[in-house]
């Protein structure tokens, strides 16, 4: 059994995991300012972790909240501080759909998820590969648009497009430039309480201002597709997060997008599916490079 855990920007989500990729226990606590304290926590409610191999998946690898949580962890199990692995949100996705989920078995592996944020994590010859200085690609920053907006600096330009939030302000804008969409009348004109699912159910119900919005996202996320599987010329390229959830929605226009910027030899012999583990995939990725770690 080994440990993996998934720090989001305000829960902390620990599971213990066989050997089979199984789930075995799950914790989720939510924190304000501690997370180190919160992923004590998470990790005492699904194991021990006396002498369980642990790892710790983070959207940034060098921050000082994970150097917290890190020296917090080995404080209280001395035995992780050798083994210790920090590793991207993508990466650990990757490792796992590439154990146990849609590219089961496939060595050489792309994911590309989109939800709040947007990651990405490479298989080659079945090991995840990073950078130089450790870092997964940073599929957020990606440079997509030549207008640079101050959203761009905070986030990056292709997640301030694509991530739920971005979809959510992009409706916004077309409302209050004057286009008129169901959405309105579902959050009675509170602007501030339209989500990202009441513009997918929006475009699902056929309403042509998210219909519009729900298109632009999936120009940008067909372009990020191909620039990763022109750098990684990957046999599978795995979608997750709003990708798969709302595939009926995007897939189509992202396989268009994709078709037309990728050269046809790669594009033909490339292999695109959902993401199989859904919310879990990254602590059972993480579990999975514990494992591996150790063994």
């Amino acid at each position: 059994m080994t440990v993996g855990v998934e720090i989001r920007d305000a829960t902390v989500v620990a599971a213990a995991v066989d050997d089979a990729g199984e789930v075995t226990a799950r914790a989720a606590i939510d924190f304000k300012s501690d997370a180190a304290a919160a992923v004590l926590a998470a990790v005492d409610r699904v194991s021990s972790a006396n002498g369980s191999p642990l790892a710790l998946a983070t959207a940034d690898a060098d921050s000082p909240l994970t150097a917290a949580v890190i020296a917090s962890l080995t404080a209280r199990h001395p035995h992780l501080e050798k083994r210790q692995i920090r590793i991207g949100h993508g990466t650990a996705a990757a490792v796992a759909e590439s154990w146990i989920g849609s590219a089961r078995d496939v060595a050489n592996v792309v994911y590309f998820g989109v939800d709040v944020h947007a990651t990405a994590g490479v298989i080659r010859d079945g090991r995840a590969v990073v950078g130089a200085h450790g870092h997964e690609p940073v599929i957020g920053w990606l440079a997509l648009n030549p207008v640079e907006r101050e959203d761009y600096r905070k986030s990056g330009c292709l997640e301030a497009e694509v991530a739920a939030a971005g979809i959510v302000r992009r409706l916004v804008w077309r409302i209050k430039a004057g286009d008129r969409s169901h959405v309105q009348d579902v959050v009675k004109g509170e602007l501030s309480a339209i989500t990202y699912q009441l513009v997918v159910d929006a475009a699902r119900a056929k309403d042509g201002v998210a219909i519009s919005v729900i298109r632009d996202t999936a120009k940008y996320l067909g372009m990020a597709a191909s620039n990763l599987v022109i750098m990684a010329d990957p046999s599978t390229l795995v979608l997750g997060g709003i990708m798969a959830t709302a595939g009926d929605l995007l897939l189509e226009p992202i396989l268009w997008e994709l078709g037309r910027r990728l050269p046809g030899p790669m594009m033909d012999a490339l292999h695109i599916a959902n993401a199989k583990l859904g919310a879990d995939g990254v602590v059972i990725g993480a579990a999975r490079l514990a494992a591996l770690s150790s063994s």
